[in-house]
C-alpha cells in the first residue's frame, strides 16, 4: 500500500525491485487467492453438469482453459495492450474516461453514451469490491473443514469476525501493514509453487494440458450450456486481473509486468496444474483441491496463511474502491463525501467512511446470505468480465484517437472483445444464482452516478441564469460599493467566469466590498496529476479583485488553502496575509419543480438528498473552519 500512497502524493518509487514486490501484494493479492477456489469450481460444473462423473479429459481441458485464459487475458490483453493506454501514467476506468474527454460531453453525441458506458463500469468495481473479499475470505476459512468437517458450522461466524477486523482497520489507515504486503504475497506465490510443483511431480502428464486442444476439444465436445457453465467458473481464475490496468500509476508498466511475468503467472500455472494432476489420481480431493495438495501437518498452518493472503487481497480491493472514489468524486460523478488523510505525511492514504461501512455491509450480506464460497461462485465475475469488455472497448477508442490504424484496433482489440464477450455471457448465465448481486450494487451506483451528474449540470445551469457578468461586478466596485473594508476577503465561485453567487449576496445586503476581493475557482483537469508551477492562474480583473483558478489533477486532493500558500510563495499573490482573511461560500439549497425542465422530480429529490448531505464545501476543499462564512442560496431546478 505504501507504494500506492507515494504515487497518490506525486512521488513515485524509486527501485524497481522494491516496487516489483509491493505490485505482487497491491495488484495481484486478489488473482493470487483464485487457486482456492477457481479449478475447484471449474472441476465442479463439468461434473454437475456433465452427469457427476470427472473424466480426465474434463480435468486436462478445465485445466487447459484456465491456463489460456491466464495466458490470452491476463499476459497479452492487460500487460501487454491495455496497460498502454495511460493517461500520463495513470490506468482506471476514470483515466480512460478523461482520455477521451467524456467528462463534459454534450447529450445525445457519442462522448455522452461514452460516459454512461464507462460510469457503469466504474460501479462494476464496487460490486466487485463487495463481493471479493467475501468469496476470498470464505474460501480461506474453508480449508477447516478439510480436516475437521464438524467445524463447518464455524466457517460463516469466522469470517464475518476476520472481515469486521478488516473493515474496522481502515479508519486508522494502512501504512502500519503497507510494507510487508508485498513480501507476504512473494511467500504466498513461493507456497504456491513448490504445492504446485509438489502435485506435478505426482502426476508429470498433466502438463500435456499446456496445449490449447484439451480446453478447445473439452469445450466442443460438450453441449452449449455445459461448455457455458464451465468457461464461467474457469474465469474465476482471471479475476482480479484488472488491478494490473487500475493500479498502473502506482508502481508504473515494467514493476508490474516484471512481477506478472516472473512470479505471479508461473506461481499460478504451477499451482493449477498442481491440482489438475492431485485430480487426475484421487477424484476425493475435489472438495477442496488446493489444501489436500499439501502434507496433512500443513492444512491449519496453510488455512491460516491463506487467511492472511486473502485479507491482503481484500484491503487491496478496498483501498482500490477508496482510490474510485476520490477520483469519481473529482471529476463530478459522485458528491462531496468526507475524506480522511490516515497519514500526515502520505496524502494518498485515504479513508472514506460511508464507502467503507456500505462496502462493509454489502460485504457480510454476502457472506451470510450465500453461506459458501461454491455459492458466492455464482455471484462473482459476472461484474468483472461486463467490466473487461467495457475496458477493451475504451481501450480500443483511445487507441484510434491516438492515430493507431483501424484495421489493426478493430482485429486485436476485436479478438479480444469477442472474448470478453464469451465470458461475459458465459457469467451472465449465473445471473440467478447470484450473479443479480454484484450487478444490483452496480445499478444502484451507476444510478447514483448519473443522477449527480446530471442534477450538478442543471444546477449549474440554474447558477449561470443568476450569476451576474463580471462587467456588473466592476460598476458595482466602482460606484454602487458605500465603502471598502479592511482586509482581504475571498469568494469561491464555481465558474471561472461571472460573479459569484455568494459575492452577490454580500453586496446586496452590505453595500460594501473589501479592499482586497478575491475570487477563487478549483478546476479539476483530465489529468492525473498538474505540477506546481501550473497549479494557480492569477487573473487581475480591475485594481483590488482578482481571480484566482486553482487546477488539480484528478488524482490529487484540492486543498484550496495549499493552493493559495503556492499562489503566495511563487508571488502571484503578494501581499496578502492568510492566516488574516475571510472566506466567503455559498450554501445552497436545492427545490425540485416540475415547472423547469430537467430531470423526472423523482429523480431531482434524489439528487437533493444527495446534495444535502453531501461534505460541505469548506471542509471538503480544506478551508480553515473559523475563517468561513456560508451565505445560504435556494436554486430551483
Amino acid at each position: 500500500m505504501t507504494a500506492i500512497h507515494a504515487a497518490a502524493s506525486g512521488r513515485s518509487p524509486t527501485l524497481p525491485m522494491t516496487a516489483t514486490i509491493g505490485a505482487l501484494g497491491v495488484v495481484y493479492g486478489d488473482i493470487g487467492t483464485s487457486p482456492l477456489y477457481a479449478l475447484k469450481e471449474a472441476a465442479k460444473a463439468a461434473t454437475h453438469h456433465g452427469g457427476g462423473a470427472l473424466t480426465n479429459e474434463a480435468i486436462l481441458g478445465v485445466v487447459s482453459l484456465i491456463f489460456w485464459a491466464l495466458i490470452l487475458i491476463i499476459s497479452f490483453k492487460y500487460a501487454l495492450l491495455i496497460m498502454r493506454a495511460d493517461n500520463r501514467g495513470e490506468g482506471g476506468i476514470v483515466s480512460l474516461l478523461a482520455l477521451l474527454h467524456a467528462r463534459n460531453a454534450q447529450p445525445g453525441t457519442w462522448r455522452a453514451k461514452l460516459l454512461i458506458i464507462g460510469l457503469i463500469g466504474a460501479a462494476l468495481l464496487y460490486g466487485d469490491g463487495a463481493i471479493t473479499p467475501a468469496i476470498s475470505v470464505l474460501s480461506a476459512v474453508e480449508g477447516l473443514k478439510v480436516d475437521a468437517p464438524t467445524l463447518a458450522p464455524a466457517v460463516v461466524p469466522i469470517t464475518v469476525v476476520i472481515l469486521i477486523g478488516v473493515f474496522l482497520m481502515q479508519r486508522k489507515g494502512t501504512g502500519f501493514i503497507g510494507g510487508i504486503f508485498g513480501p507476504l504475497m512473494l511467500v504466498w506465490f513461493l507456497v504456491l509453487a513448490l504445492l504446485g510443483i509438489h502435485g506435478i511431480a505426482k502426476n508429470p502428464d498433466v502438463l500435456w494440458a499446456l496445449s490449447p486442444t484439451y480446453a478447445v476439444t473439452f469445450l466442443l465436445s460438450q453441449n452449449f450450456h455445459i461448455s457455458f457453465a464451465i468457461l464461467g467458473a474457469a474465469f474465476l481464475a482471471v479475476t482480479g486481473g484488472e488491478a494490473m490496468y487500475a493500479d498502473m500509476g502506482h508502481f508504473g508498466r515494467t514493476p508490474i509486468r516484471l512481477a506478472w511475468f516472473t512470479i505471479a503467472l508461473p506461481a499460478l500455472v504451477l499451482n493449477y496444474f498442481g491440482q489438475a494432476a492431485l485430480l487426475l489420481t484421487d477424484r476425493g480431493a475435489l472438495e477442496n483441491p488446493f489444501y489436500q495438495l499439501a502434507p496433512d501437518w500443513a492444512h491449519y498452518p496453510l488455512v491460516a496463511f491463506a487467511t492472511l493472503a486473502t485479507v491482503i487481497a481484500s484491503q487491496a480491493i478496498i483501498t482500490g474502491v477508496f482510490s474510485l472514489t476520490q477520483q469519481a468524486i473529482q471529476l463530478g460523478f459522485l458528491p462531496r463525501m468526507h475524506i480522511q488523510h490516515t497519514a500526515s505525511h502520505e496524502k494518498g492514504q485515504i479513508y472514506v467512511p460511508l464507502i467503507n461501512w456500505l462496502l462493509a455491509a454489502a460485504t457480510l450480506g454476502a457472506v451470510i446470505g450465500f453461506g459458501t464460497s461454491d455459492a458466492l461462485a455464482g455471484a462473482y465475475g459476472i461484474a468483472v468480465s461486463l467490466l473487461m469488455a467495457i475496458t477493451t472497448l475504451l481501450a480500443a477508442l483511445v487507441a484510434l484517437q491516438w492515430g493507431y490504424p483501424p484495421i489493426v484496433v478493430i482485429a486485436v482489440n476485436g479478438f479480444f472483445f469477442v472474448i470478453d464477450c464469451i465470458f461475459f455471457a458465459a457469467n451472465f448465465a449465473k445471473l440467478f444464482e447470484g450473479g443479480w448481486f454484484p450487478l444490483l450494487i452496480a445499478a444502484v451506483i451507476a444510478f447514483l452516478m448519473l443522477t449527480w451528474r446530471s442534477g450538478v449540470k442543471l444546477v449549474e445551469a440554474a447558477r449561470g441564469a443568476l450569476r451576474q457578468p463580471e462587467e456588473d461586478l466592476i460598476e458595482t466596485a466602482v460606484s454602487r460599493c458605500h465603502a471598502r473594508l479592511p482586509g482581504t476577503a475571498v469568494f469561491l465561485a464555481s465558474a471561472a467566469n461571472g460573479v459569484p453567487l455568494a459575492l452577490t449576496q454580500f453586496v446586496k445586503h452590505n453595500h460594501v466590498l473589501h479592499q482586497r476581493v478575491l475570487l477563487v475557482t478549483v478546476l479539476i483537469a483530465e489529468a492525473p496529476r498538474i505540477p506546481d508551477e501550473d497549479r494557480a492562474e492569477v487573473i487581475e480583473v480591475i485594481e483590488g479583485i482578482t481571480r484566482v483558478i486553482l487546477h488539480f489533477g484528478f488524482m490529487q486532493y484540492p486543498v484550496i488553502l495549499e493552493g493559495l500558500q503556492l499562489a503566495c510563495a511563487q508571488g502571484k499573490l503578494p501581499g496578502i496575509d492568510l492566516s488574516n482573511i475571510t472566506y466567503y461560500i455559498g450554501r445552497e439549497t436545492i427545490i425540485p419543480s416540475e415547472k423547469i425542465a430537467g430531470m423526472w422530480v423523482w429523480r431531482e429529490t434524489v439528487f437533493a438528498f444527495l446534495q444535502r448531505n453531501a461534505e460541505r464545501t469548506a471542509a471538503f476543499f480544506g478551508v480553515p473552519t473559523k475563517q468561513v462564512v456560508e451565505f445560504g442560496t435556494e436554486i430551483e431546478i
